[in-house]
This record gives C-alpha cells, structure tokens and sequence, in this order.
C-alpha cells in the first residue's frame, strides 16, 4: 500500500494558493504511484487562523475550496478544513475520493493552552470516526485523529484505543503541531506507547512552515504495526513522503543536534515571515556582539547576504573592537555595511535637554539617548527602503527588562527573543563549527557582553548564573520559592523575579519573535501588566 504524506507549508488566509499547492502535490503523489494522499491539520486555510475563523465569508470560501478538491478527487485524499454545522463550527479532517466527500472527522481534543486557544473557536467532536477507504485493490478501515488527539493521556481519554475497539485497522494524525526544542522525541514516544497497545500502523503528516511567532517542523513519520518507524520527513523543509506501508525497511529516528535543529527552525521562520509578509530584504544594527552577530547569521541563512543590510552605529563610547568586530563580520558574510555616526545626534539631544536635566547627574536617561538615537536611524532606513528590522535582543535581557523602549526594541521581527544567552553562545559556537570557520567572530563570542553606554560599561548581569534561573522561572515555570528551597541565591532570585514582573509593559510593545522553547515570551504567556503579586514577599 503506497501512501503518500505531504508535509507542506501553506499560508494562513490564502485559502485559494493554498488549494493549488494541495492540488499540485496531490497530482504529484498520484504520478509517484500513491494509493492514499495525506495532507495536514487545516491545511486548506493555514494555521492558526486565530479569529479569521470567526468571520463567515472566510469558512465560506474554505468550503468551497474543500468542495473543488473534492471535486478533483480520484485516488483518496485525507486533508484538514473547517466544517460549519448547526450553528457551530468543527476542525476537520476530510476524506475525499472519486469526486466528493466521502468522510470526516471532528476534532475531539481541542488544546487551550499556551500558544492554543481552539475552544475559542472550535466545539468538540462526540465521538471517534473509523472510515473504510479503497486503497488501490483492497478496502481498508482507517482511524482518523488530528494533532491533540495523540495527547489524549493529558485529558484522560485513549482515543486510540476506541479507535482499535471499532475496527480500524490504520490509525492517521493530520496535525499542526509548532516546534519546540525536544518536541520531535516526545511526539515519537507517544505514537510508539498508541502502536504497541493498539498493534496499528500510525501515520503521523504535520505542518511545517511559519506563521507570525510560530514555526512547524514538519518531522512527519510513519510507523508499522510491530512499532518500527519506517518513514521520516525533512526538518523545516517541505517534502512529499512516498513509502509502503507494507513493505518497508525499519529505520532509527534521526535527531539532529539541538543548536542545529534550533538554529534551522529560526532560519525558516524568518524566511517566512518575510516571503509571507510581502518582504524581501532586511536590516539590523550591529553592534560587534553576539547578540546581532548570531541574528546576522541566521537573516543571511534564511535570505540571502544580498538582502541583508547591516548598520555600524558608533558612539563616542564605541570601543574600537567592536567597530572591527562589526566590521569583521559583515566582510565574513558579504552582506551591505554602513557606518551612521550617533555622537553628533546625541550631543544635539544632551543639549536640547540640558535645561530640563539642570542638577541632575547622568544615569540610565542619557544612556537611553543613545539607544534611541540608533533605533530612530534603523527605522529611518527601513522608512526609506523598506527594509524589515530584526531586533536583536535575547530572551535573558527581555526578561529581565535589560533593553530598551524605541530604541534596541524596535524592530519587525525579534529573531532570537526565545533563546536565553546561554543558547546564543552555544548556536553562536555551532554557527562557527557548522561552517568550519570563524563566522562569526572569535572576540565576539568571548569578549564580556556591553552595551558601551557609558566609558568601560559590561553587563550587570553574570549570564553564567543569571541565564539559567530565567530558564527556569519561564521555561520550566518553577517558582522563586521552589528556586530557593533548592539552593539559589534568595536575593538573587527575588531580583530577578522583580525584574521579570515589572518588565510586563515592555514586552507588550517589543516586536513578534520567533518561538522554539516550550515557553516563549508572546502569544502563549498571558501575565498582566499590573501585577503587584510577589511570591516572596506576600503576606
């Protein structure tokens, strides 16, 4: 039986562009000689579609996209769409083949946490769905599920298992399920737990692409009944996965290193958020840092050195290391490099201001002068050639408010807000063994990280220490308590507790940055911006 997964990358709202990219691989997979054709989560109208869904025009033309597909259908086809029905509406996957509609299933889990919210939108399917389906010269019973619905042990459900009890002989996972780091071992952990007490083959077809914060791996696999992976797709890559199901080789879950599956999924979601916004060519400020250095790396990666403009904002406050380091990497990476001055800018501010600032001493306010001088020349430049800004800011400084409003904040795209400094080292570290050369370079990764506001300024932070207690406060969600009880600085602790707290308001207006931990600074964290609980201190 050759079955066909078509991990593709669509693109949220285009429903007509995204039914010519299903339909164009559809063909493609018939050419190959593929009896089944499996395509993902909502593939029809990108995911997610986020309050798209709520306007009535728009599932509309969803249906009649599903409809011509349905239409075109020969060989069976299984895609995911919406289903509006009595007033509600349903995630769907649909099983089409000789011209119609055959089947469908409606999604019973629907995830409402972190980046998810589909009960907003979405009523639950009632039951679970066994459909028999032609397969070239035999009929075969095929359980339907989509994405949440291998999570079932979180909702104290076996999904799976009524699957089996009602016959199915194939268990099939349409999904779109967003990347994270170890995200691809937990998936396969799970299909192995449903193939070895349900003894059924498990088709698992995700999304891959990005979308806004989002980006999908792709990662899909096939497993056999005994439990032996025997298909695997590309990472961040579109692909058409031939195999037969009853006649293949087993083979090991290839896991690349993580700085490199990390690095590859920020590369892909900045390529499309520019190729999905309209955009073409980016700009940034370089500092000589590791911070800017690495997200020049990952924007020459994801569009090409030609489309990438970087801009030297020196200070009287510059060190000359980091003109040459900034320099030094733009002639590594072949991209546009600028040199705009900030001292005569700045002198120009201090004057105007020096009435008002009359018997007080300098502190972070003029330092602040310079930050936003350079974030109104990056937008300036981006004003004039349409240049997207990246930000440069790592998710270490974003949390602890160590960045600054409408100045290194700016931006259209926070490439690396979801790495922690730690992780900027070590993708920095891989960038250069990946590349067997001095990519980014040396005295950038091993020089003490500064702002250069003031005269031999480093960053207050010992990031050795400080990086992995903001880990675990957001990523791993562990409690200030918790972190003290297991022997962490308590005054430390509550600083940087404080600091996280009372840094709300500026994470609201920093630019979308792009996810990869199980928890990112944006859509999938809800804290209020007015929040005077503090754990350590509440009586």
């Amino acid at each position: 039986m050759k079955i066909a997964l078509c991990q593709i990358n669509p693109t949220v709202g285009a429903i007509k562009q995204n039914k010519q990219l299903i339909l164009d691989r559809y063909a493609e997979a018939i050419g190959l000689g593929a009896e089944l054709v499996v395509f993902p989560e909502l593939v029809l109208i990108g995911y997610p579609p986020q309050d798209l869904l709520l306007r009535k025009q728009f599932i509309k033309n969803a249906q009649i996209a599903l409809d011509e597909i349905a239409e075109q259908s020969t060989t069976p086809i299984i895609l995911g769409s919406t289903l509006a029905e009595n007033d509600n509406l349903y995630n769907c996957s649909f099983v089409c083949a000789n011209g119609q509609v055959i089947d469908h299933y409606k999604k019973i889990l629907l995830p409402t946490y972190d980046v998810f919210d589909e009960a907003r939108y979405f009523k639950s399917g009632d039951k679970p769905v066994v459909v028999e389906v032609q397969i070239g010269s035999n009929n075969k019973k095929i359980g339907l599920q989509i994405c949440e619905d291998l999570w079932d042990y979180t909702y104290s459900r076996n999904l799976a298992d009524q699957l089996k009890t009602d016959g199915a002989e194939l268990i099939i996972n349409i999904s779109a399920s967003p990347y994270r780091a170890g995200r691809l071992v937990d998936r396969c952990n799970l299909i192995q737990e449903k193939v070895n007490y349900t003894e059924l083959p498990f088709l698992y077809c995700n999304l891959v692409g990005a979308q806004d914060e989002l980006i999908f791996d792709g990662q899909s696999v096939a497993y056999d009944g005994k439990g032996n992976l025997i298909a695997q797709g590309k990472a961040f890559a579109e692909e058409l996965m031939m195999f037969d199901l009853d006649n293949q080789e087993s083979l090991e879950l290839n896991v690349a290193k993580r700085e490199e599956k990390i690095y590859n999924a920020l590369v892909l979601g900045v390529k499309d958020y520019f190729r999905k916004t309209g955009h073409s060519e980016a700009v940034l400020g370089l500092s000589g840092g590791i911070d800017s250095s690495l997200t020049a790396c990952i924007a020459v990666d994801a569009l090409g050195n030609e489309n990438v403009h970087g801009v030297s904002m020196p200070s009287k406050y510059s060190s000359q290391h980091s003109k040459d380091d900034a320099k030094k990497l733009s002639d590594n990476l072949g991209i546009d490099y600028q040199i705009v001055s900030i001292e005569s800018i700045v002198d120009s501010f201090e004057h105007s201001l020096k009435a008002s600032y009359n018997g007080t001493k300098p502190d972070v306010a003029e330092e602040n002068i310079q930050a936003r001088a350079r974030g109104s020349i990056i937008m300036a430049l981006s004003n004039k050639f349409n240049w997207l800004v990246l930000s440069t800011g790592n998710k270490t400084e974003l949390a602890m408010g160590y960045c600054t409003l409408y100045g290194d904040m700016n931006g259209g795209l926070s490439v690396i807000s979801d790495l922690s400094k730690t992780d900027v080292y070590a993708l920095s570290r891989w960038v250069n063994e990946n590349s067997g050369s001095e990519r980014i370079p040396l005295n950038s990764i091993e020089k003490a990280p500064s702002a250069e506001l003031r005269p031999d300024q480093v960053d207050p932070f010992d990031y050795d220490v400080v990086s992995p207690l903001v880990t675990d406060l957001i990523d791993n969600q562990v409690s200030p308590s918790q972190l003290i009880e297991e022997g962490a600085d308590p005054e430390l602790v509550e600083d940087i507790s404080k600091r996280i707290r009372m840094n709300e308001y500026k994470r609201r207006q920093a630019a979308p940055g792009l996810r990869v931990t199980s928890k990112a600074f944006g859509m999938g964290r809800r804290v209020p911006i007015v929040n005077q609980y503090d754990e350590l201190n509440h009586d």
